[in-house]
This record gives C-alpha cells, sequence and structure tokens, in this order.
C-alpha cells in the first residue's frame, strides 16, 4: 500500500486525490463557494421581506456563477489546483455556468425589476475580468476580491429581495466585503505555502527556552483552521438569519 501524501502537497486543504469525480468537487472550493453563498443570504436576510422563490434563484445563479464558472476560469490560468480536467471540460463548464446565470438573472429581471440588469451586467464582468486577469491583472487584487466575491453577493441578493433605498443592505454588503478581506488575508499566505514553497526552515525559542521547529504544515494550520471554521460559521449564521424570516 502506498503512503499517504503529506498534506501540504496538495494545491488546498480541500482539495481530494486526484480523480475525475473529486477533481470536480476539488474544483468547486467547497469551504470559499460556501462561504460566498453565505454573502447572498446574509443580504437576503438585510431585506424587510425575504421572497424565497427570489432567493433560491439568487443562490443558484451565484453557485453557477461563482462555485463553478469563476473558478473554472480560474483552473484554466495555469491549474492551480492541478485537476485533470482537461481544457475543453473547463471552458465548457465555465461557459455553461456563467450562460446559467445570466439566462436566470435575466428571468428574474423580467418577472421582477429591470433595475436588475446593472447587476447582470456588473456580475458578468467580474467574473470575466477577475479570473481570466484581464488588464494586466488590474481587477486580480484583494480589493477587488472583496467587492465582487463578497460585497457584491450580498447586494445584489438584497436589491433583489428589497428594491429600493435602505441603509441595512449596504451596510451588510459593506461587512462582507471586509470578511473577504480576511479571507484573503489568510488564504494567500496559505496558498503561499502550499504551492510555491520549496523549503522552510527555521525554529521558534519561546520566552522559557523551549524550542519549537518551523515547518510549513505547522505554519499553515491556523490559517486553514481559521478558514475551515470561518467557512462554516457564515453558513450556520446565514441561514439562521435567513430561516428566521422566512
Amino acid at each position: 500500500m502506498a503512503a499517504p501524501r503529506p498534506a501540504l502537497e496538495r494545491p488546498a486543504f480541500y482539495a481530494l486525490a486526484p480523480g475525475r469525480l473529486r477533481d470536480f468537487v476539488t474544483l468547486l472550493h467547497p469551504p470559499y463557494t460556501a462561504w460566498h453563498l453565505s454573502y447572498v443570504l446574509l443580504g437576503a436576510a438585510a431585506a424587510p421581506v425575504v421572497h424565497g422563490g427570489r432567493l433560491a434563484a439568487t443562490l443558484v445563479a451565484f453557485f453557477l456563477a461563482v462555485g463553478i464558472g469563476a473558478h473554472a476560469l480560474d483552473e484554466l490560468q495555469g491549474r492551480p489546483l492541478g485537476t485533470g480536467l482537461s481544457r475543453r471540460v473547463l471552458v465548457a463548464l465555465a461557459a455553461g455556468s456563467v450562460l446559467g446565470a445570466i439566462a436566470i438573472g435575466v428571468a428574474v429581471m423580467i418577472d421582477v425589476s429591470w433595475t436588475l440588469l446593472p447587476f447582470i451586467v456588473v456580475g458578468t464582468f467580474l467574473v470575466l475580468a477577475y479570473n481570466l486577469e484581464w488588464f494586466s491583472g488590474r481587477f486580480h487584487t484583494t480589493l477587488w476580491f472583496a467587492l465582487a466575491w463578497g460585497a457584491f453577493p450580498a447586494l445584489t441578493s438584497w436589491w433583489i429581495q428589497d428594491l429600493s433605498f435602505r441603509l441595512a443592505g449596504p451596510l451588510v454588503a459593506a461587512g462582507c466585503c471586509a470578511l473577504s478581506v480576511a479571507q484573503r488575508r489568510l488564504s494567500t499566505p496559505a496558498r503561499e505555502l502550499r504551492r510555491r514553497t520549496a523549503a522552510l526552515t527555521g525554529e521558534r525559542v519561546g520566552s522559557d527556552g523551549e524550542r519549537e521547529a518551523l515547518t510549513a504544515a505547522s505554519i499553515a494550520a491556523p490559517l486553514e483552521g481559521a478558514l475551515a471554521a470561518l467557512s462554516i460559521a457564515l453558513v450556520l449564521v446565514s441561514v439562521g438569519l435567513v430561516a428566521v424570516r422566512l
């Protein structure tokens, strides 16, 4: 029996062993997809009335656009997850999911309000510009990550529910933006340790003289532990808030 690979040989703490079906699961970045779909729930919960049908459509649209489309486009850019999915499959996943999200957005817009059109246009642009690193990567930054994957899902979900100007929606969107900055601050060094660190040496010397060897795994563990805990916490809090409102 082959020995298991060290944890940091995986490109992400949630990445599964290689395999076609497992590659599809890894491609979804499950903790992060759940994290950002939580913003959809939080945005809806900021509205005076939560319309279940609108919320369901918004969740499906963002799952397609972010959970599948954005991540498929990201994997096309240098294979950061190292999946065995072919370029043709990734292109098909990206195109089909993004077009599906647009179709849902247009259907909701026709049924609810034409004021949703700017959200559809901006959302499509953000998915393509961020993940394909258009304009020399100008939109592939921490700020744009927080705006695109934090503030935008919450703001869109709130507007679909409320269709009026109230302070609650933008405040929740700003909070989701800040949470996405925190996510990025944790995930970037963890990603560097997993994907771009060939060796790491050193030790921590305690005030009592105790010495502890530093390794990539020991440094990554608290970062990834916090990311995993936050992804679970956001799902529970957002689902709980919406459950109260429905």
